[in-house]
């Protein structure tokens, strides 16, 4: 039967049920939802209107993901979905979709944070190890050290070595599942909302 995208099979405001008067178009038509999964990168190409064409991604495991107070980005893996506003069916089956909140690998995170403030994160006051450094490095990290600043919420998720973060791409338009890591108040609420599932 094919999905349309129409809204002549639908009512009028008032109720009344509109008279059919042409077939489905091609200009209307839907596709299948991509219900993308967390897996081995597999990603199909489709032609769309106007000789263009959309990149479905079927599974993939990888995104580009943005943290903002920094202003850095790091490719990253994606290890599972774990809240969705829309429906609790794509937590279960670990379905990606926008503004799916996710959990991803912290360790490119912590290695850049390292890297530039010369400070670790997520590791207890004892656990640090030092690292030979030359005059002119400590003196360019100790000029940054009043920057090397994270919120506690956040610290505590670089311990466990997992990040909350929220999808911002399409993966069945675009085929990559790129976003940024949950901070302040939008982390707060979702923790919230995350705790209330438990």
């Amino acid at each position: 039967m094919g999905i349309s995208r129409d809204s002549r099979h639908k009512r009028s405001e008032t109720g009344a049920k509109r008279a059919g008067y042409r077939k489905k178009r091609k200009f209307e038509l839907g596709r299948q939802p991509a219900n993308t999964r967390i897996g081995t990168k597999r990603i199909h190409t489709v032609r769309t209107r106007g000789g263009n064409t959309k990149f479905r991604a079927l599974r993939i495991d990888t995104g580009n993901y943005s943290w903002g107070s920094e202003g850095v980005a790091r490719k990253t893996r994606i290890l599972n979905v774990a809240f969705h506003p829309s429906n609790n069916e794509l937590i279960r089956t670990n379905t990606l979709t926008k503004s799916a909140i996710v959990q991803i690998d912290a360790t490119p995170f912590r290695q850049y944070f390292e890297s530039q403030y010369g400070k670790s994160l997520g590791k207890k006051k004892g656990d640090e190890e030092t690292v030979k450094r030359s005059a002119k490095l400590e003196r360019k990290l100790a000029s940054r050290a009043a920057l090397a600043t994270v919120e506690p919420a956040l610290e505590s998720q670089f311990a466990a070595g997992r990040l909350y973060a929220a999808v911002s791409s399409r993966p069945g338009q675009s085929g990559r599942v790129d976003g940024y890591i949950l901070e302040g108040e939008e982390l707060a609420f979702y923790v919230r909302r995350l705790q209330a599932r438990k």
